[in-house]
């Protein structure tokens, strides 16, 4: 029998990557959470989509709280979402305070309900600079909290920590991942806007990677 994982799991470019890449070792249960983002309706649809073309166990959470009491742009009682690249000031306004650190907190207890020894998260280099809750230290400090904490002992991995997005993007394409069907965008639209600091992000991980972006841009 192949030990279980928990993967928190977004429909996006990253957390599809590592969906594929654990389910080489691991029977997975992966974790999507709507927590009030603008583009939570379209990251749902593509993470239902991957998950059964991955035939995996998919189950969304519902975090109402985030929206109802949380402050950033990228939530739906937030402002309009700022466009340029991620390393620009502005991109901070998108930041949903300790987002990263709920979400694993609920992967960690819902791993140890279902004896499943791990959970991944698919943080990446390109997440530090703006992401306090995507920072090694960070995922260090959880990862002994969630052993800690439970009685199996549960592990953090984040097996993309110290990977470039473009690294992602060939492991992607080798895995055979769909990468057509991810969802990035912050705008939540049918196309990716191409504007913002997430599309940016992506348009930029297919360039240097080599690989060709099937992603549709309004611009």
């Amino acid at each position: 029998m192949r030990p279980k994982a928990v993967v928190i799991f977004s429909g996006g470019l990253d957390s599809s990557t590592l969906l594929y890449y654990a389910r080489t070792s691991h029977d997975v249960h992966a974790l999507t959470f709507d927590y009030g983002s603008k583009h939570n309706a379209r990251e749902q649809a593509a993470a239902s989509l991957i998950a059964r073309r991955a035939n995996v166990s998919h189950t969304i959470v519902p975090l109402p709280f985030v929206n109802e009491l949380f402050k950033s742009d990228l939530l739906l009682r937030g402002g309009k979402i700022p466009e340029g690249h991620y390393e620009d000031v502005s991109m901070r306004r998108t930041v949903v305070p300790f987002r990263n650190g709920i979400m694993l907190a609920i992967a960690v207890g819902f791993a140890e309900s279902i004896d499943a020894g791990v959970v991944m998260f698919a943080g990446h280099a390109g997440d530090h600079a703006i992401y306090p809750d995507c920072r090694p230290e960070f995922l260090q400090a959880i990862a002994q909290c969630a052993r800690v904490g439970t009685y199996r002992g549960v592990v953090v991995e984040d097996p993309f920590i110290t990977m470039k997005k473009s690294d992602i993007v060939e492991l992607g394409n080798k895995l055979a991942v769909p990468l057509s069907l991810t969802y990035s965008c912050y705008r939540g639209e049918e196309d990716h806007c191409g504007r913002c600091g997430t599309c940016h992000e992506r348009k930029e991980a297919f360039q240097l990677a080599g690989v060709p972006d099937p992603t549709r841009y309004e611009s």
